[in-house]
């Protein structure tokens, strides 16, 4: 079955992370087809010295994320594209929506962090073994430059693509907050309704709050504080 959308995503990317629950919020109202596919914020930056142009503990981070991506490789190898879907929203629950995160970055990418999740999903702990297999970087790398070719170069993730294989396609949107359930399609109406002007090439500021996430040190009641688009504010649930 062709998907109505492809959603190209690193699992530890905070804003992929807030941006795929809001498709997912989507998809289940309008009863959408998603194809969870890979983009590597570590093969992106493979020709970038971290250590000059990133933060403390970013290489980390991505590496762990390009190790996740490999045991998702094998996962859908393996077991389907849905076992990728229920293993990609078990991996951001765990990483961004638990608990403040105070771990090393690199621990992502280890055994120990995947094993209990793997069991809780009923997959085979053998699939940790991929965390080590470099064979399947280049399945990853291919579908980075395919995601890429959607978009352009110089961006990031998420990517999505709406009516694949040749719909249109845009990078984001980055945003920080999770919409309310009523607000969720009206805003994807008009980020697709936007994307898909010929003449569109870009909107963005600068100016943003951090990812509205536990792992971020959000507590429940800020990470449920959403705003209207009138610039008030009410409570929400996840």
């Amino acid at each position: 079955m062709t998907p109505d959308i492809r959603f190209y995503f690193d699992p530890v990317c905070p804003f992929a992370w807030m941006t795929s629950k809001w498709v997912r919020t989507v998809a289940q109202q309008r009863e959408y087809a998603v194809e969870w596919r890979f983009i590597s914020l570590r093969l992106l930056n493979s020709h970038i010295d971290y250590d000059a142009h990133f933060p403390a503990g970013y290489e980390a981070g991505h590496t762990a994320g390009l190790r996740l991506l490999r045991v998702a490789t094998r996962t859908r190898d393996e077991h389907g594209p849905d076992a990728v879907a229920r293993l990609y929203e078990r991996l951001g629950t765990e990483i961004f929506d638990t608990r403040e995160d105070d771990s090393d970055a690199g621990y992502r990418g280890t055994a120990d962090f995947l094993l209990p999740l793997l069991a809780e999903l009923d997959l085979p702990e053998e699939l940790a073994g991929a965390l080590e297999d470099s064979s399947l970087d280049a399945l990853i790398q291919e579908e980075t430059d395919e995601a890429l070719a959607l978009t352009g170069k110089d961006v990031g993730t998420p990517i999505i693509q709406f009516d694949p294989p040749e719909g249109v396609a845009f990078f984001g949107p980055v945003i920080s907050r999770l919409p309310a359930a009523d607000e969720a399609v009206e805003l994807w109406d008009h980020v697709v309704g936007l994307a898909r002007f010929p003449g569109f090439a870009e909107l963005k500021r600068s100016l943003r709050e951090r990812p509205q996430l536990r792992s971020f040190g959000v507590d429940d009641d800020e990470a449920g504080l959403q705003e209207d688009w009138h610039g008030g504010s009410r409570r929400t649930k996840e």
